[in-house]
Parts: structure tokens; C-alpha cells; sequence
């Protein structure tokens, strides 16, 4: 995608877009959100691509990764975190149901005089 495309379609301005690129501005997250949306990738992704963020983010929740997820309209987000809430409701009552498994003990094994 060339510069002039990417100003389009981000509803940044080219020269604007120019000076980020040359180093001369540090866009805020506003126009890094903006230029991520346009190029249809994560705003996250553009921040690790841009050296701003590790590649390996820390750990989230389910919940918050679907609360996160940019692809997912708002109605997606509350079935998802809804089936997901059930599950683990679901799991922790047949937890708190099931009898506690016997630890099973090593059996004495007694040796013959025959076999010594």
C-alpha cells in the first residue's frame, strides 16, 4: 500500500504519514489506532511491527481477550462471555460434587522363603 493509499484510508494526512515514517513525529495512539484500522491489522501488531511493544505480551484472560477482540461485534462479545462463564460454572460445581479420589497405596509384596 503506498503512502497516498494508506493517508485515504486512515484519515491521516500524507504529509502527516510522511514525517512519522522519516522519524520527525510520534503519532499518538489515536492516529496509530487509526493507521492499524486501515491497514486491517491489530493496533497491538503495529506496535510490536513498530518496536513499541514485545512481541510476547503478557497473558490474558479469555474473558479479556474476547472483550479485546476488534473483530467481534458487541453481541458476539456477550454470547462468547456468556458460554464461557457457563463452562467454567459448569466445571467448578462438578468439582465441588465429585468425592475426592482414594490415593491408592503400594502394595506389600511379600517374598517366599522359596524365593530368596
Amino acid at each position: 500500500m503506498s503512502l497516498r493509499q494508506l493517508a485515504k484510508s486512515s484519515g491521516v494526512s500524507n504529509p502527516y504519514l510522511s514525517q512519522v515514517e522519516r522519524g520527525l513525529r510520534n503519532p499518538s495512539a489515536e492516529i496509530l489506532g487509526q493507521i492499524a484500522k486501515a491497514l486491517r491489522i491489530s493496533a497491538e501488531t503495529l506496535y510490536v511491527r513498530a518496536g513499541l511493544l514485545d512481541e510476547h505480551p503478557a497473558i490474558i484472560s479469555v474473558g479479556e481477550a474476547i472483550v479485546a477482540d476488534p473483530l467481534l461485534t458487541d453481541r458476539q462479545r456477550g454470547v462468547l462471555l456468556e458460554i464461557y462463564s457457563s463452562f467454567q460454572a459448569e466445571n467448578a460445581a462438578s468439582r465441588a460434587t465429585e468425592t475426592p479420589k482414594r490415593r491408592s497405596t503400594p502394595r506389600r509384596t511379600t517374598t517366599s522363603a522359596a524365593a530368596q
